[in-house]
C-alpha cells in the first residue's frame, strides 16, 4: 500500500500502538542480496497481544529489530503512537526507544553482575526517568518475583529470568514491547506462565506485545497472529488455536510449495 503524507498523518492518528509502512531491509548486494523485510505495512491495535509466525529465515527477527529500533530499515517508516523512529538521529531514536519500546530478548540480556531488582529498574537509569514504586510493586506483584529481587540471574530458573526480563521491557510503560522468542528457552509450564503474564500485561496493564514464536500454543495467547513468509505478511488468523495456527502454516507452506 502506498501512502502519501497526508494520508500518513490521517492514519497516524488512528489508535494504534505500532505502525509501519513499506519496511524494508535487505542485507548483502548484487545476486547475494537477501530481502529480509520486503514494503512491509502494518497496523498493531493498542492493547493486544499479536503474534508473529512464518518459517526459517522468513525475515520474523529483522522485523521486530526494526519495529523497536534495534535496526534501521533500507527504506519506509515505522510508527510508535505519535513517535517516528524512521528517519531520526541515533540520539533521538535512543530516547524515544528508551521510553516507548520494550524488547524482550529470547536469551533474557540480564546483567549477571546486578541483582534481579536492578535489572529491572536499570532503562530508568539509562534513561533517566524517575522510579514508580506503585507500577514497580504492579509488576512485581504480577509477575510473581517479590522472593527474587535481591538475587543474581544466574541463581534464577530460566523462566525467573524471563520474567525478570518482561519486568525489565515494562518498567518504562512502553507503548509497546516487542520479544523475540520469549519463550524458546523455557519448558512447558514456563512456557505458560511468561505467555499469561504478556497477555495479562496487554489486558490490565494496557500495553501492546508483538511476539515472535515458532510455537503455535504460544501463538494461541495472542489476538492475532501474522503469518510471514519471503519478507511480507501473508495473511493473519484472529482469535487464533492451535489447531488454526497449524492450519494456516500447513496452506503458507503449501503456497511455498
Amino acid at each position: 500500500m502506498t501512502t502519501d503524507t497526508a494520508t500518513a498523518g490521517a492514519a497516524h492518528a488512528a489508535p494504534l500502538a505500532l505502525r509501519s509502512r513499506g519496511l524494508t531491509k535487505t542485507y548483502g548486494s548484487g545476486q547475494a542480496a537477501v530481502t529480509a523485510v520486503d514494503h512491509v505495512d502494518l497496523d498493531v491495535d493498542a492493547g493486544v497481544l499479536t503474534a508473529v509466525m512464518g518459517p526459517s529465515g522468513s525475515g520474523k527477527t529483522t522485523l521486530v529489530h526494526l519495529l523497536a529500533g534495534l535496526d534501521r530499515p533500507d527504506a519506509g517508516q515505522v510508527w510508535v503512537g505519535d513517535d517516528e523512529l524512521t528517519g531520526i538521529s541515533d540520539a533521538a531514536l535512543a530516547r524515544i526507544r528508551g521510553r516507548v519500546v520494550g524488547f524482550v530478548f529470547q536469551g533474557f540480556n540480564l546483567l549477571q553482575t546486578m541483582s534481579a531488582a536492578d535489572n529491572i529498574v536499570l532503562p530508568l537509569r539509562l534513561n533517566q526517568l524517575p522510579r514508580d514504586e506503585a507500577w514497580y510493586a504492579t509488576l512485581i506483584d504480577m509477575l510473581g518475583i517479590g522472593k527474587e529481587l535481591e538475587r543474581r540471574p544466574y541463581e534464577l530458573s530460566g523462566g525467573q529470568q524471563q520474567r525478570v526480563a518482561i519486568a525489565r521491557a515494562l518498567i518504562t510503560r512502553p507503548r509497546v514491547v516487542l520479544a523475540d522468542e520469549p519463550t524458546g528457552n523455557l519448558d512447558t509450564h514456563a512456557s505458560a506462565q511468561i505467555l499469561s503474564h504478556l497477555r495479562a500485561s496487554c489486558r490490565e496493564l494496557g500495553q501492546s506485545v508483538v511476539m515472535v514464536t515458532h510455537d503455535p500454543t504460544a501463538a494461541s495467547y495472542a489476538s492475532k497472529v501474522l503469518l510471514f513468509a519471503d519478507g511480507k505478511v501473508a495473511g493473519h488468523i484472529d482469535n487464533p488455536t492451535p489447531e488454526s495456527v497449524l492450519a494456516g502454516l500447513d496452506a503458507l507452506a503449501g503456497v511455498e510449495r
